[in-house]
């Protein structure tokens, strides 16, 4: 699956978690959240790009407080597999879950995944 991750952990600052395999994904990530606001829950399509944002499932927060929220950038053909939030949510977080539980509480976030 060739997404772009970005979220936060329970110390840790927003930072990518998965690069969709650019070594710098933030270009991609701005091209497909630009102009979307702050809403907790979003899909949008911009070109050949989706841009997903949902809290976190499960409700954990950071050390402040605040609901982790996670945002992926799906590319190419990916991104015409869905139509909606939940159609994204479905997809894409049974697959990064395992991972997510792993890394949230770290000090420090882990390098991004390819």
């Amino acid at each position: 699956m060739s997404l772009i991750w970005a979220t936060r952990g329970r110390t840790w600052g927003f930072r990518f978690l998965r690069d969709g395999g650019f070594r710098d994904p933030l270009r991609a990530y701005d091209e497909a959240f630009s102009a979307v606001g702050d809403e907790p829950e979003i899909w949008r399509r911009v070109a050949d790009k989706g841009a997903l944002r949902f809290p976190d499932p499960l409700g954990r927060k950071d050390r402040a407080g605040r609901v982790i929220p996670h945002e992926f950038v799906f590319l190419g053909p990916l991104a015409d597999e869905v139509d909606s939030v939940d159609d994204a949510r479905q997809l894409v977080w049974p697959q990064v879950a395992d991972v997510f539980a792993r890394v949230w509480e770290l000090p420090e976030p882990p390098s991004a995944e390819r």
